[in-house]
């Protein structure tokens, strides 16, 4: 009996101790589980933050645009572009232009050599000399016919006469000058086989289509001429677009095929009518031109700002995207000289001149604190 109640004694304290252990290790596993959920924080020392110029911050109220996306090209207003033709045809006698000169308003640009330049100037003379006779003649039937010694028919064949003659003389002159010939050389017995062609704006030669001894037609474009002086945007916005857009609004843009710099112009015109392409031009002015140096038919990416309102927002640098989804640092907690840090994903709605809006900011407030400055090298890894 004594060894039996020995047993159930010894028994009984061994169980006590395997229920000691069993709780000491529950404890201890708590613990470290404790301290995992520690260690899952980011932790950043004092010097740490210092020496890699971290900075930390909260959300910030910015004014953010409504924007419309466009796509055009530099250009320049139609009085500043000019192509270059002849009135009549004829053989390129000189030409010294290239493709990036600069010329002025009525400098010469080539001269042509016809045989019809000297056929127009002889008729000229013909019908000069004519006139003179023509005229006395008329005159006298004038004077005749009111002291009724003159027939009708003598009357109105000098009258047709004059007159006809009168007409061609006229329009031979705007010949003659059309071809940059003066009448008042050629009445003075010069006759020439040459003409020149004149600039008619000052500007750069863009095309050359000519060489020397070619014969030029008058369908020929002989060169182009184009004044950038002031250049403007020419936009394509969307059909749907399009009610958005307003005289005076904002544009931002840039040339992607030339430099990261951003430039402002203004709404200056909207067209009024759709294109094929259901488009519709919106011309724009450039903001500071004389510093500029574009060229015409440079592609250009802009944005219209057609509204604004403000949203609270983190710097661009506080957000970091791993795999297609945005991360920020939030600070948790403080401890002497360490920073813990929770990484946590949020949903960008949008980001304009350097500032993002989170659209699920409503789970932070006023007082939440970010590393706007130094994120990305701490995220991911």
């Amino acid at each position: 009996m004594k060894r039996h109640i020995y047993n159930i004694i010894t028994l009984s304290l061994i169980l006590a101790l395997y229920s000691c252990g069993e709780q000491s290790n529950t404890s201890d596993q708590i613990e470290a589980e404790s301290t995992a959920a520690m260690d899952n924080r980011i932790q950043v020392t004092q010097a740490q933050l210092e020496h890699s110029n971290m900075i930390l911050g909260t959300l910030e109220e910015k004014s953010f645009p409504s924007i419309v996306s466009v796509n055009g090209i530099i250009d320049v207003p139609p009085e500043n572009r000019a192509v270059v033709n002849a009135f009549m045809g004829g053989y390129i006698k000189t030409t010294s232009l290239l493709v990036g000169d600069v010329v002025r308003k009525g400098q010469v640009l080539v001269t042509l050599e016809n045989p019809e330049f000297i056929k127009l100037q002889q008729e000229y003379l013909e019908v000069n000399e004519q006139l003179s006779y023509l005229k006395s003649e008329y005159n006298r039937q004038v004077s005749m016919k009111a002291e009724n010694i003159t027939s009708q028919k003598s009357f109105l064949k000098a009258e047709s006469d004059y007159k006809t003659a009168v007409a061609k003389h006229t329009g031979l002159d705007k010949q003659l000058r059309m071809l940059h010939i003066s009448p008042s050389i050629v009445r003075s017995g010069t006759i020439s086989s040459v003409v020149s062609i004149y600039a008619p704006i000052s500007g750069s030669i863009t095309k050359v289509n000519i060489s020397k001894g070619s014969y030029l037609s008058p369908a020929t474009e002989i060169l182009e001429i184009i004044d950038t002086d002031h250049i403007h945007l020419e936009l394509s916005v969307f059909e749907k677009d399009i009610m958005k857009i307003k005289k005076g609004q904002e544009i931002d843009f840039k040339i992607p095929e030339a430099s990261s710099d951003r430039y402002k112009a203004e709404v200056h015109l909207v067209g009024t009518s759709i294109e094929e392409n259901r488009t519709i031009k919106v011309h724009g002015h450039l903001e500071n031109e004389e510093k500029t140096h574009f060229l015409t038919g440079m592609f250009i990416n802009a944005s219209i700002i057609t509204d604004s309102a403000f949203a609270k927002a983190v710097p661009n640098e506080a957000v970091v995207e791993v795999d297609g989804v945005f991360y920020v640092l939030v600070l948790d907690q403080k401890e002497g000289d360490t920073y813990y840090f929770n990484q946590e994903e949020v949903k960008v709605k949008s980001s304009y001149n350097g500032f993002t809006v989170i659209e699920n900011k409503s789970s932070f407030d006023s007082e939440t604190k970010f590393l706007t400055q130094g994120a990305f090298n701490l995220i991911g890894d």
